[in-house]
Formats: C-alpha cells, structure tokens, sequence
C-alpha cells in the first residue's frame, strides 16, 4: 500500500512539473507500436520502391524468358524441317512456298516432312519413309534399332521427295546462297538428287547422326558429304569401310 500511494504522489509530481513547463504529458508508447511508426514513415518517405521494383523486376525477368522460348521455337522449326538441313531455310521461300511445301509434307504427296513433325525410320504412313528405296529402307531400320539400344533415337528429318518438291527446294537455295553454283552445295538438282530415287535419307539430332557417322558402317550406312553430317546413303557393305566423304553436293 505504501508503495502504491508512493508510486502515486511521483506520478502526480511529474504531471505538475510538466504543466508548469508548459507541456503536457505524453501517453507512453509500446514497443509494438513503436516498431509500427517507423515501419509506416520508413514506407512513406520511399513510396512503392519494394513493391514497384520487384514488379519492374519480375516483367524483365518473364520478358527475357518469353523471348528465349520463341527464339528455341523458331530454331527447331527451321532444323527440322528440309530447308533448314539444306542450308536454304525460311529466308530463301516466300511464305506462299512455305506454306504449299508444309502442306504437302502434311499429305506426304511431295515427301516434304512438316516443321516440327517427328518421323521415325518404322513410319509405315510417310511417303518420306515408305518410299526409300527397299534395301536403304532394310539398313536405316536396323541401324535405329541398335541405336536405340545405345540410348539413342534416330529420326528422319528427310526422306524421298518428288521432282517437284526437289525442284523447290533447289529454287530456294539459289535465293538465299544468290546463284545456282553456291546453292549446290548444300542440294542437288532433280535429276541428280539420290533423295527423288529413295537412295538417300538425313537424320537427325545431332546425337543420331554422331551415332550413325561413328557406327553406321556396321549396316552399310555412310555419310555422303562432309558438309552435311545428316545425309547418308548405302556406300558400302555391312561391316565394310565408307568411302570418304565429299566435300560437298556439288562433288
């Protein structure tokens, strides 16, 4: 009780000698609530610096991934289909050309392989495939097949063309390469190109044609020129020694 009354007369007197001084006497304040003046006038005095550069951040972030993926679409829509292997891609075709070879690649008439379809070697609906010629058709099966045993798939990004779809690719190669000599190297003409006979056949990934270069002797399969790891053809036996490859498919 004495404390009580004691603790009582202090507060009293500190009142008084406030008033005096012409204050008035604070209410005390909490750690709680302390901790939330500052936090509030820290906010205030840099207004939406946390929140507005973390979104600023963030939009960056997801631009540059869009603008990756778009940029890997658009590759594997050239590399996997004849004109990105020939080396004549999008750029050397008007978008009506593009169009007609994608279309006919989706009802197999000229062989053309559509952008981003996968083909096996066991396609048994593709003219690109079916209509190889038997005995590269026989190899190229048996060759998949230890491939894949190696843990590796073989796909054919290009098979049997006609004439006519040959002839287009030809054409595209001379616009983009800028005469009819440059463009040979990278395709033939109709009636040269051992694609329209069924007797040549491009794979792909990388990792199929690493595979078919290293071991496709085995099966008779041999890469044919040296600037296009992807085209093969049957130049030897099986079990035999390929040929060194030429330079190029203009000899």
């Amino acid at each position: 009780m004495g404390l009580l009354v004691h603790w009582w007369h202090n507060d009293r007197e500190r009142r008084r000698r406030a008033i005096a001084m012409g204050g008035k006497y604070p209410k005390q304040m909490t750690e709680p609530q302390q901790a939330d003046s500052v936090q509030h006038t820290d906010q205030g005095a840099r207004p939406g610096r946390t929140t507005g550069g973390r979104r600023g951040r963030r939009a960056l972030v997801s631009g540059a991934i869009a603008s990756l993926v778009l940029l890997g679409m658009a590759w594997w829509a050239v590399v996997s289909t004849d004109g990105g292997r020939l080396g004549v891609g999008s750029s050397g075709a008007s978008a009506t050309g593009r169009s007609a070879s994608e279309g006919k690649g989706a009802d197999g008439r000229s062989g053309a392989i559509g952008s981003g379809r996968q083909v096996t070697p066991f396609d048994t609906d593709h003219p690109a495939v079916t209509r190889l010629d038997p005995a590269l058709l026989t190899a190229l099966r048996a060759a998949a097949t230890a491939a894949k045993e190696d843990g590796v798939d073989l796909f054919v990004t290009s098979g049997w063309r006609s004439k006519e779809y040959q002839r287009e690719l030809l054409q595209r190669g001379i616009a983009r390469h800028g005469s009819l000599e440059k463009a040979r190297k990278f395709v033939s003409t109709p009636d040269k190109s051992a694609h329209v006979t069924g007797k040549a056949v491009d794979i792909g990934p990388t990792d199929a044609d690493d595979w078919l270069i290293r071991k496709g002797a085995a099966f008779g399969l041999c890469q044919k020129y040296a600037n296009e790891m992807w085209h093969f053809e049957l130049l030897t036996e099986p079990g035999g020694t390929c040929p060194a490859p030429l330079p190029d498919a203009a000899g």
